[in-house]
Parts: structure tokens; sequence; C-alpha cells
């Protein structure tokens, strides 16, 4: 993608923090990014791989390639399409990982991985665009997070990482990107809670800002103008997106502090403030060994006041076999209950004649969520998911309105102290502590800190284990995984056959 006329006119003004990123992220290199952030963004592509095959199985995944498939990458496919269809099967299953902030993999990931062949890309391209995408709507996000719009429905996150990952893919200068963001920004949507939890809209929370950027990337690369300061300005994006602006986070640590390392790997299919529920109740349910759903007499868990809150948004639209799935991702009681009588939680807990088994149901009905304070003030003072934009706001702080803390703002606000030089000891602790009743008399405590593969966990440093065997579990074939765990000694050729295997979704 190129300006017509020949290469751009120096950009002007050069003061604008949405320029200074933009220099940054179009003139980032693969020898720019750390070792141990290429293996965390290598990690994160493999990752994003089987988020994608295992939404398709699923009957939201399989309606998905009704109408919008089949997905197909490599030559003579159409890149926009396979971007705008794979952004909404990733979507669709809380199966993707997230940054302190966002939910970035659905473009940052998805949208070089559809353009690999028509630019090119070998797996250092690849592993680069991926990268710069991930830091500059890493921050983007995290300027805007002390406010109503954060996760999967924060479309401003979707359209920073597709414009910035498909631009560098391309090679695009920092003006053409400054004008992409300026053109994709300029009337973001504003996501309805009713319709993202009670309807099957929530796949499209991504799809739509990916195929809007990619839109806006064709205009500016034809000469179409932004503004320059569509992010910072006194009404732009963060001044109507965020309760409470940090503007400074925009261009902090360019270069010195890596977004990328605060990833935190996602292995069930569920909202990440429920991982840790889920593995206590699968742990209990080793323990106990219930019979049904009738062995258990109660379940009592204590969680951060964020998760409390989540479950309860949610629950509100499950209605049994016939809840949206956005809602019954979200809700704790359904997710907890299946993992204490079966073991764990799959996809295919999900959807048809499991879904619909009573006993869930009954056991679900005594699942009790009770917000703790200790587990509250651990989950919002770590790095994610809001902890280090508090540090940054300070006093500004005080004036979020929201009710996921659980705590006085004032409080977390003295105690959190100053912002992170590094990210290499981020941490994200959405914990619980469960206990469980059984009928006979029997009862039994668990209790984690957070889910399998949080950044700053143990688990979290076996991440290229964790996402090789999350893709092999969707049936990709062996060899194929163990090349793309090679990505940055792929060349274009061979990346494009690894990306058509894994990706053949056609039968």
């Amino acid at each position: 993608m190129t300006r017509p006329g020949g290469p751009a006119a120096p950009a002007a003004p050069a003061s604008t923090a949405t320029r200074t990123l933009a220099r940054w992220t179009a003139g980032l290199r693969y020898g720019d990014v750390p070792a141990r952030v290429r293996a965390v963004v290598t990690s994160q592509v493999l990752s994003y791989l089987a988020a994608v095959r295992a939404s398709a199985g699923h009957p939201v995944g399989r309606a998905l390639l009704t109408a919008y498939g089949p997905l197909a990458v490599g030559p003579g496919a159409a890149p926009d399409r396979a971007a705008h269809l794979m952004a909404a099967l990733s979507s669709s299953l809380y199966l993707e990982d997230t940054l302190y902030a966002g939910h970035v993999s659905h473009a940052a990931v998805g949208v070089p991985v559809a353009h690999q062949a028509s630019q090119g890309l070998t797996g250092r391209a690849l592993l680069t665009a991926v990268t710069a995408a991930d830091e500059s709507a890493g921050r983007v996000t995290a300027a805007a997070t002390l406010g109503p719009f954060r996760g999967q429905w924060a479309s401003h996150t979707h359209l920073v990482a597709a414009c910035a990952a498909l631009l560098r893919g391309a090679g695009a200068d920092a003006g053409t990107l400054v004008d992409a963001w300026g053109l994709a920004l300029s009337a973001p949507p504003r996501a309805l809670r009713p319709a993202l939890l009670a309807s099957d809209a929530k796949v499209l929370s991504a799809a739509a800002p990916v195929r809007t950027a990619v839109d806006a990337c064709a205009a500016a690369c034809a000469g179409l103008t932004g503004r320059d300061d569509l992010i910072e300005h006194p009404e732009g994006l963060l001044a109507v997106f965020s309760g409470v602006a940090v503007p400074e986070l925009l261009t902090h640590g360019l270069g010195t502090r890596w977004h990328s390392e605060t990833l935190s790997f996602k292995l069930l299919p569920a909202g990440v403030h429920l991982d840790a529920l889920i593995e206590c109740a699968a742990d209990l349910h080793r323990s106990l060994r219930p019979a049904g759903a009738a062995d258990v007499a109660a379940v009592d868990v204590a969680v951060p006041r964020m998760t409390a809150v989540m479950s309860r948004h949610a629950e509100q639209y499950v209605r049994g076999a016939a809840s949206p799935l956005s809602a019954l991702n979200l809700g704790a009681p359904y997710n907890v209950a299946t993992a204490l009588l079966t073991g764990g939680l799959t996809v295919a807990d999900l959807a048809g004649p499991r879904l619909a088994e009573e006993g869930r149901w009954e056991l679900a009905g005594r699942v009790r969520l009770h917000a703790d304070d200790e587990l509250s003030r651990a989950a919002i003072g770590s790095t994610a998911p809001v902890g280090e934009t508090l540090r940054h706001a300070g006093a500004r702080a005080l004036d979020w309105r929201t009710e996921l803390p659980g705590l006085p703002l004032e409080e977390l606000v003295a105690e959190l102290g100053p912002p992170a030089d590094s990210f290499e000891d981020a941490a994200k602790k959405l914990g619980c502590r469960m206990t469980v009743r059984m009928r006979d008399g029997r009862e039994e405590t668990r209790a984690r800190a957070a889910g399998t593969g949080a950044v700053g966990s143990a688990s979290w440093r076996r991440h290229p284990a964790l996402v090789r065997d999350k893709l092999l579990r969707t049936g990709a074939e062996p060899a194929a995984v163990a090349a793309l765990e090679r990505l940055e000694t792929l060349s274009a050729r061979e990346l494009g056959e690894v990306l058509g295997r894994i990706l053949h979704l056609t039968d």
C-alpha cells in the first residue's frame, strides 16, 4: 500500500501524540523487539489460530462460516474477507488472549495472517507487524480503559490494531498510518450491552471494526486524510470513550516498556474473570467426585468485585439451554457447575446436548458468588486489567464512575504506588476461593490467585507449551504446529504453506 504520486510529503505538524505513536509503529523493526517479547508474540500467533479453529466447530462458528466463508488464506484468496471472518470467529468464545490493555489479537494477529501471502510476509515480518499492532492498540486501549468500553467491546482497540498491522506489514510510512487511524476512528461504534449479551451480535464486535479499518487503510493509501490528533483531541476518542482519559499512555515507554509481554493466554472458552473459578471447580471434581448435581449441597465462591459484577450482568440474560453464547461465556454459575460435574469446560459444553443437561442447570442454581475485599484489592491493583492505568491516572482516577473495584478509589489510589518502569513483572490477578459442601457432609475449599496462562502466574512461564497444546487440541497437524513454533525462521513461502494447512476450514 503506497500513496499515489510517489512518496508522501513530510508530515506536519509532528508534535501530536498520535503522530509520535505512528512514527514509532511504522518504524518498528524486527531487531528492535527483545527476544523475550518475540517469544510471547510467537505464542500469541499460535494461540490466536487455536481460537479460530476451536470456534469454527461451535454452531455460532459454523454460522459465521456459512455467512462469510469459506475461510481461505494464501495466493488467490481474498485477504480482507479472511481478516473479517477470522475476527468474527476468534471473538466468539473468549478463547483469545488479552493484553494490559485490550483484546488486540482479533486484529493484531488476524489481519497480518490474512494478508501474509499478498504482502509476502516472512515469519519475522509477521511477528513485527503483530508486535507493532499490539504496542499501538495496547497503549490507546490503556489510555481509554477507565470508562465503559473495555474487552472485546472496545471497538477502538480493533480499529487501531488493524490499521497498524496492515500498514506495518505493507511498509507504509507514518503519515499514511496517521491518516488511516484518523479515518478509521472518525465514527467508532459504541457497544450496546443488551445486544452483546442477549443475542449473537458480539461475534461481530471485532469483525466490523476490522472491515472499517481495512477500508480506512485503502482510503489513506489513495490520498484521503484524517485528523492527526483524533485520539487525544479534547473532543476526540479519549474524551468520548473514556470516563477518565490518560493520554500520556499513548507514548509512554515506547521501545522500553513492551505491552506485548503483558499478554495473558486463554485456555478456556469463558471470560477471563472465570478462569480461576472453573479451574477450582475442576480440582474439586477430582477430589469430591460428585455423581450428579444432587450430591452437591452448595457452592460458595469468593471473588473480586469485578468478577461478581460481570457475572451478574451476564446472568440477566441466561435462559438455560436457550442462553445466548455471550451471556453463557460471561456468567459464572453454568461454567462452574459444568466443571464441578465433569472436571473441566470445553467448547462442546457450550452447545448441543451437554448444554441441555438439566443437572448442570440444577447445580448452577446453587452457585453463589460473594465479593471479597482481599481478592478485589489484588484484582484492581494488578497490572491488568486496569491497575497500571490507575497508577498513571493518580488523583484523576477519583472521577472514574464504576462499580468494578469494590473498594473506595481513594484507598486504592493511595496504595498503588508509581507506574512500572517495565512490564517484565506484570500480573493479572483475577482469583477466587471456592468452597463446596456435599450432601454427605464433606466440605472442601480451593483457591487460586489467577487462572492458568495469566501473566504473572507461574504457569505463564510455560506459555509456549500451553499454546502448543491449545492448538493441537483443535486437531491441527502436529508438523504444522511445530513449524509455526519456529515462526522467526520461516520464509514467506514456508509461512504461507503452514498457515494454509492450519486454516484449512472449508470441509
